[in-house]
C-alpha cells in the first residue's frame, strides 16, 4: 500500500473486494492499551499535526528522552479520558495511522468534548442519558508515509478533494482501506465502552469518502475554519452500522470484523 511495492493489491472497486482479507494481509489494528503504545500514538500525532501539517505548535508539545534521543509527544487534556487505536503496517512495523475516542467523563457527565469547545453547534447533545454513552471521534491521523498523491500531504486523514478517484481501475494503494481500518478501531472502542453516539469534526472530503462507504454523519452546525474547513457532525452507532452493511457489505465486514462487533 505505502509506495506501490505491494503490487498484489491492484485495486478494484472496494465493493468487489474482500477488504477484510486484503487489509489484514498488510495491516494490523491494535488498541494502544499500554504506556508504550500510547507513546507511539502521541509520537505519530506530533509527526502529523506538528511536523507534516503545522496544525499544532511544536513548541507546545513536551519533549521526552527515548533510547537516549529526544522525541516530542502531541497530547492534550482529553487524552486522559480517551481510548486510542493504531494501524500498523505489518511488513515494516511502521505505525501508519491513529485515532482516539474521547469518552464520557464519569466524574462529570456534562464535561465538554472538543467539538463543544471549538464549534458553534445548532444541536448539541444535552440529554445526560445520551451523554453517558456519547464519545467523540478525534485525532484522526495518517502518517505521511501513507499519503502519496498530490493534495493529500496537508490533510490529516490523507484524503484529497476528489475521493471518487480511489475507485480508479489502476489504483494500487489502499488509503481508503486505511480510513476504514481506523473505523474498525473506532467500532472496537465503541463496543468496549458502551457508546451509542459519536460526535466528530471532519474534513468535508473525508466525509464524502465515508459516504461512499455507507458511513454517514449528520451535520449539527456550520462549517468552521480551523486549518481549513471542518464540519461538526453527530451519528447514532446503531443506525450507521446497518447502513454500511446495506451500502457496502465488504466495508461492513472489515469495520465489524465480519459481524463480531456489529
Amino acid at each position: 500500500m505505502t509506495n506501490g511495492k505491494d503490487g498484489a493489491l491492484a485495486a478494484a472497486d472496494p465493493r468487489q473486494v474482500d477488504l477484510h482479507r486484503v487489509f489484514y494481509r498488510y495491516f494490523d489494528i491494535l488498541p494502544a492499551d499500554s504506556e508504550a503504545l500510547r507513546r507511539e500514538v502521541y509520537k505519530l500525532r506530533f509527526q502529523v499535526y506538528c511536523v507534516e501539517t503545522g496544525f499544532e505548535r511544536a513548541e507546545d508539545c513536551p519533549e521526552v528522552i527515548e533510547n537516549g534521543r529526544p522525541v516530542n509527544l502531541e497530547t492534550d487534556e482529553y487524552d486522559a479520558r480517551s481510548a486510542h487505536y493504531l494501524v500498523r503496517h505489518r511488513r515494516t512495523g511502521l505505525y501508519a495511522a491513529t485515532v482516539r475516542l474521547v469518552l464520557p467523563d464519569p466524574a462529570d457527565i456534562m464535561a465538554s468534548y472538543p467539538i463543544e469547545k471549538h464549534c458553534p453547534l445548532d444541536e448539541p447533545v444535552t440529554d445526560p442519558a445520551v451523554r453517558r454513552h456519547l464519545a467523540e471521534i478525534s485525532r484522526f491521523a495518517v502518517s505521511k508515509e501513507f499519503k502519496r498523491r498530490r493534495g493529500e500531504q496537508k490533510t490529516l486523514a490523507g484524503i484529497g478533494p476528489e475521493p471518487e478517484v480511489y475507485f480508479a481501475p489502476d489504483e494500487r494503494r489502499l488509503l481508503p482501506h486505511m480510513t476504514v481500518g481506523l473505523f474498525a478501531g473506532i467500532v472496537r472502542m465503541t463496543r468496549a465502552h458502551d457508546i451509542t453516539h459519536w460526535y466528530a469534526v471532519m474534513e468535508p472530503a473525508l466525509l464524502r469518502l465515508l459516504r461512499l462507504f455507507g458511513i454517514r454523519f449528520l451535520p449539527i452546525g456550520p462549517d468552521v475554519d480551523y486549518h481549513g474547513l471542518r464540519r461538526p457532525c453527530l451519528a447514532e452507532v446503531d443506525k450507521v452500522l446497518p447502513m454500511i452493511r446495506k451500502v457496502n457489505r465488504p466495508v461492513w465486514e472489515l469495520i465489524t470484523d465480519r459481524g463480531r462487533y456489529a
